[in-house]
């Protein structure tokens, strides 16, 4: 709000956001990381831009890059991630959000980053959502001096086991507010070739990372056009390949929109199985074609690929951190942007204030391990941040962290509005389930018989006992054929929204 009211747009909005989410959502964004930002300038084509992370040019040996397994406990799940500078990747959030700027915004990168360089200062107040990230990511952020200093608490019996921040507490880094403000006024040739990346490839180099400063100097954002479908009565803009994310929920609402889901009912036993196993067949469908690649689009939704995959539907089953912004302003631009620092790589870069991504050491987004990547180039990613065009002048933006689970929780607020005509709150907040290989994960809110249906179609079922932020995070604003705007934060993630009704 603070860049809407001093005369910014809706890309200066959303590049405020990010500056402070790297301090207020530490954990889920970071000048360390990357992202995508999807931007629909008011009477001008959309673009996506391209600013996830990249593979270093050359890898050291297993024996000399630092990489270590470290385990998040879920309570319901848990999940395994790897860490240690060794699993960092080049960034790219800041060249992406200095491209958006010079582009689109209208601010200078001093007023749109202030609010952030204050927070990070002063501090700001941890809420019980950040106080339960902390503790599931204690293992990486307690672990080493540097990190504990900043994110662990303060109040700490001496001697005792390291605790994260409790709620209510405060989260101080002054060191990054400096290099925030330090970059807003010199730009990111800073990061890139300057002072902080200088920092970056001397610990790189001393604590077993593989960057370089070609690998930073050589970093460049990639501006594509968006992947467009239509589904029902809108068109879809998300993001497309090399990134997986976008085409992966292209392709599952393929393959629904052979179906009248509104006909089967909302969250019956029909719906839910049916969505079930649009999810399995869309993993299925990415194993067969392999890794997504620039071009591939048509392949994927308009060939052999998806009418094998319809077929399947209709026969019998064959039996990881990041945050998310959306902002629509009165002019009509809007932006949706999803960035990730994957869980950060755990070591503080000194002088900075922060925290190196961890991408390397992703499942996710690199599945064969911090030890096996193709050398300099663009990582794929679930990140999908998408844009809804209705044919009745409305629009919705929206997006989604949740690693593995962004693509469907996207996919299903997608259909909870296009195919049932929720309310924005209810699409977002409604029960959701995801799918991986032969194990089926779902929220408590579904009725016994759909639940039971969910069990019965695959081999592992994990139930979870109300919503939570392994579902996704979708966060959302909507302008509707009216020109009246709204928004919704999801509860599973503490989202709020500013502005509107």
């Amino acid at each position: 709000m603070h860049a809407l009211a001093a005369g910014g747009n809706a890309f200066d909005a959303v590049l405020a956001a990010l500056m402070a989410a790297c301090v207020a959502e530490p954990v889920l964004a970071s000048p360390g990381g990357g992202g995508f930002i999807l931007a629909l300038p008011a009477g001008r084509e959309p673009r996506l831009y391209d600013a996830f992370v990249h593979t270093p040019r050359v890898r050291r040996p297993p024996a000399e890059a630092c990489a270590r397994e470290v385990i998040t406990d879920w309570g319901t799940a848990q999940q395994a991630f790897h860490i240690g500078v060794g699993c960092a990747a080049t960034p790219g959030l800041v060249a992406g959000m200095f491209a958006v700027h010079r582009d689109l915004a209208r601010l200078p990168m001093p007023v749109i980053t202030a609010p952030a360089v204050q927070a990070a200062r002063e501090g700001i107040a941890v809420s019980q959502f950040m106080a339960y990230l902390m503790t599931l990511v204690a293992p990486i952020y307690l672990e080493l001096p540097a990190a504990r200093a900043i994110f662990g608490d303060p109040a700490a019996v001496a001697g005792g086991a390291p605790v994260p921040v409790k709620a209510g507490g405060r989260l101080v880094n002054p060191v990054l507010g400096d290099m925030l403000e330090q970059l807003a006024r010199e730009g990111e040739a800073l990061f890139y070739r300057g002072d902080v990346a200088a920092a970056i490839v001397r610990q790189s180099r001393e604590a077993g990372g593989h960057l370089t400063a070609d690998d930073l100097a050589a970093y460049r954002v990639q501006a594509r056009a968006p992947l467009r479908l239509r589904y029902r009565d809108a068109a879809l803009l998300t993001n497309p390949p090399p990134a997986a994310g976008g085409l992966m929920i292209a392709f599952a609402l393929a393959l629904l929109s052979g179906h009248d889901l509104k006909a089967m009912g909302f969250q019956t036993t029909e719906h839910m199985a049916l969505l079930a196993r649009a999810q399995a067949e869309t993993v299925r469908a990415r194993a067969t074609a392999g890794p997504p690649r620039e071009g591939v689009e048509a392949a994927w939704l308009g060939g052999d690929l998806l009418a094998a995959h319809a077929a399947a539907l209709a026969g019998p089953l064959r039996s990881r951190g990041t945050t998310h912004i959306s902002v629509i302003d009165a002019a009509g631009n809007a932006a949706s942007a999803t960035v990730s620092n994957g869980e950060g790589c755990g070591e503080i870069v000194p002088g900075t204030g922060m925290m190196l991504n961890n991408m390397l050491g992703e499942d996710d987004v690199n599945p064969p391990g911090p030890h096996a990547w193709p050398l300099d180039r663009r990582l794929a990613s679930m990140m999908s941040p998408t844009a809804i065009v209705g044919d009745d002048g409305s629009l919705l933006v929206c997006g989604s962290g949740g690693s593995k689970r962004i693509r469907t929780a996207v996919l299903q607020v997608v259909s909870n509005v296009l195919d049932f005509g929720l309310p924005l709150p209810e699409a977002i907040a409604a029960p959701r389930v995801h799918v991986e290989d032969d194990h089926v994960s779902f929220e408590a809110g579904l009725s016994p018989a759909a639940a039971e249906a969910l069990a019965g179609l695959f081999a592992r079922t994990t139930a979870w006992p109300g919503l939570n932020m392994f579902f996704g995070g979708v966060h959302s604003v909507q302008r509707a054929g009216d020109g009246r705007l709204t928004g919704f934060g999801d509860p599973r993630r503490d989202g709020v929204c500013l502005g509107g009704e």
